[in-house]
């Protein structure tokens, strides 16, 4: 097995941290109750730092180390058609894409809720329908993401929820590793 050191404290708490919150948020707390919010300026705080660890965080956390690429999805989507395995360093390409959409999505979730404890928007159902709808497709995305770090994990055998644990991602040793 090549070990690499991979996620850095900063992402993977941020990971975690970001999932406790949206979890509860979700599933636990009452929607009209002041512990929502507080968990949602929380997850909004969350996201802030993860955007500025993206600008100047460690080398698998940088935004440029996983532009989003259409082509490079695609890629992958061959590559797994096809049976064949590259093995990331950082996020895959597909991985990439989801980050980005979690990252837009969760913010949206963020604002809007925020927009509903204001006077300016007070009663206004747009934001409250954009807010559920948003929550809607984050949860969509977060099974997906769960559903894809299973799926890959066991076609490249590399154990990606250890990865975002421990840091290290423990791939095969004849891997063919993309750059």
């Amino acid at each position: 097995m090549h070990r690499t050191y991979v996620w850095d404290p900063v992402v993977r708490l941020f990971h975690w941290s970001l999932a406790a919150g949206f979890a509860a948020n979700a599933l636990v707390t009452d929607p009209e109750g002041n512990l929502h919010e507080y968990i949602g300026y929380a997850v909004a705080a969350l996201i802030g730092i993860r955007v500025i660890w993206g600008l100047i965080g460690s080398r698998h956390a940088r935004f440029s180390s996983f532009p989003p690429d259409a082509g490079a999805a695609a890629g992958q989507l061959s590559d797994i058609a096809t049976g064949r395995i590259r093995r990331h360093p950082g996020h895959s390409p597909l991985g990439a894409l989801m980050i980005y959409n979690l990252l837009l999505t969760i913010t949206g979730i963020a604002l809007t809720g925020y927009l509903m404890t204001t006077n300016m928007f007070w009663g206004i159902e747009w934001p409250e329908e954009l807010h559920e709808a948003l929550v809607s497709w984050a949860e969509i995305s977060i099974v997906l993401h769960v559903a894809a770090v299973l799926f890959e994990s066991r076609r490249t055998k590399v154990n990606l929820a250890r990865a975002m644990v421990t840091g290290y991602k423990e791939r095969p040793e004849a891997s063919r590793e993309s750059p």
